[in-house]
């Protein structure tokens, strides 16, 4: 997740370089002291950043230069070269920035340059609102707060959370912190002093009853009420709760809160075999971080191939054979009809033993107060380009929100981490009165043993995967399309062409 401890490599930049060892457009790593230091030159300029992604430490090296800006071939972040801030989540600390001198045709990097707080922007419209509340504690209400006060928002900022953590890095739950691979102090996506320190009121284990729209005050299971000048409605979604005779037992868990997940990890302890019900993205990454504590694990779906319903039948197969060679047992076509102590019983007769139980089936949007104020539901919480809902001055963002997609032309609710982030950065300009469009292309990132899987794009339906490389090497990409069009890419170890087909999505917007 994080970068090592490693010796500096690569040129002294203190000492300097031909200018003729950089090209235009190049990127080129070197050190300044003890610190790794990117350098991008663009035409006679040449930026100095620090050469790690700020959220889990990808080699910018290895990104993708747009214009004045970077990003990373991990999970897409963006960055400033020339502030080194934080454009697009999943990152959200910004870059060190050197000062960079040009003498003698040889480049020469600087002191480290203070931190610059970011500009504010102009041209909001209407006014500001003194009161800004936020309903949710997860990937959109955490970035949507984070925003605000990064665009130097001074009214009151109260987010109510139903969880009893703080906003946490829910993506790990499943994959490294589950695995055993990465520190508690990892997870959280700031420390609590980040709250009191920016004047964000959060409120955990905070059951908000209903949302009064008319009056402008969110009401409390308690009989408390809070007013608002605008809202956001960031409640996320919940897991499907198995109806299996015995699922309400202590062994068997879903995996949404870091509760969950600790609970989880408690029993995998002393568990020697673990049953996973589900073969969806959670359910499989469970599955490889239990397999990574070295506990046999079997995985019960009712589908013909893991994922196939996202990533097609090729990949499918390929993510089946990868998990086996793991030593996953898959048990496809099959469900669970009962639960009954240590055993699981299959509606194919089979009976696994089973010391733990995790439930991977699906989740479901948190719509409950949406519904009850009476705003536009289709399959999720309506929203139009702004991420307003049919209430004006109440927006919603992240699992809940089904927006205007302008790169497949549909209206779409998408369940990934990263959307959700920057749907609530967005949010937040827009409760200042930006009117800033939603219009990030869709990407998510799935783990798998040391096997990563990216996806950019939205694709409900296609007609053609058009496969370059080869999938069982590692080494592929996939285009997902319909009618000839491109809505999707997949791709394994193909970073830059991941990053591009991005960048080609965003350019030809309908």
């Amino acid at each position: 997740m994080a970068e090592g401890h490693t010796k500096p490599s690569g040129p002294d930049l203190v000492q300097g370089i031909a200018f003729s060892e950089l090209p235009d457009g190049g990127k080129l790593v070197g050190h300044c002291g003890n610190e790794q230091v990117l350098l991008v030159r663009r035409g006679t300029e040449v930026f100095a950043i620090a050469a790690t992604c700020t959220h889990y430490g990808g080699p910018l090296v290895d990104g993708l230069v747009v214009e004045d800006t970077v990003r990373c071939p991990w999970h897409h972040a963006c960055f400033d070269l020339r502030t080194g801030e934080a454009l697009r989540a999943p990152a959200f600390n910004q870059l060190a920035c050197w000062s960079v001198e040009l003498r003698d045709d040889r480049i020469f990097v600087g002191e480290k340059r203070k931190r610059a707080a970011p500009t504010q922007r102009g041209g909001s419209a209407g006014q500001v609102p003194e009161k800004i509340v936020i309903v949710g504690g997860g990937a959109a209400g955490f970035a949507a707060a984070e925003k605000l006060r990064r665009e130097h928002y001074q009214g009151s900022i109260v987010m109510f959370s139903c969880d009893a953590a703080p906003p946490v890095d829910r993506p790990n739950l499943s994959k490294d912190y589950l695995a055993g691979k990465a520190p508690e102090d990892w997870v959280p996506l700031r420390g609590e002093s980040f709250y009191s320190k920016n004047d964000i009121d959060l409120r955990l284990n905070a059951n908000v009853a209903t949302i009064d729209a008319r009056s402008g005050e969110v009401v409390l299971a308690d009989g408390g009420r809070t007013p608002f000048d605008k809202l956001l409605l960031a409640t996320g979604a919940e897991p499907v709760r198995l109806t299996t005779p015995g699922a309400d037992q202590p062994h068997v868990h879903t995996l949404r809160s870091f509760a969950d997940c600790k609970a989880i990890i408690a029993q995998a302890m002393t568990a020697r075999r673990v049953i996973v019900l589900g073969a969806s993205f959670i359910g499989l990454e469970v599955a490889a971080a239990l397999r990574s504590r070295d506990i046999e694990v079997h995985v019960v779906a009712p589908d013909k191939r893991p994922m196939e319903r996202i990533l097609g039948p090729q990949m499918g197969d390929f993510i089946r054979v990868l998990h086996e060679e793991h030593g996953v047992v898959f048990h496809l076509e099959d469900t669970a009809s009962s639960i009954d102590g240590s055993t699981v019983k299959l509606n194919s007769g089979k009976t696994l033993p089973a010391d733990l139980v995790v439930a991977g089936i699906g989740v479901k949007p948190r719509m409950g107060l949406a519904e009850g104020a009476g705003l536009g539901i289709d399959r999720g919480v309506v929203v139009n380009a702004f991420l307003e809902t049919s209430a004006p001055g109440i927006f919603a963002a992240g699992d809940i929100a089904r927006w205007p997609d302008p790169h497949s032309g549909d209206n779409i609710r998408v369940e990934h981490w990263i959307v959700a982030e920057r749907q609530g950065q967005t949010a937040a300009l827009n409760m200042l009165g930006h009117r800033e469009k939603f219009v990030a292309v869709p990407f998510f990132w799935s783990q798998h043993y040391d096997v990563p899987i990216n996806y950019v794009g939205h694709a409900g339906q296609w007609d053609e995967i058009a496969v370059d490389g080869d999938i069982s090497a590692r080494d592929c990409l996939l285009r997902f399309k319909r009618e000839g069009r491109t809505l999707a890419v997949a791709s394994i170890f193909r970073d830059i062409e991941s990053l591009e087909a991005e960048l080609d999505m965003e350019r030809r917007m309908t």
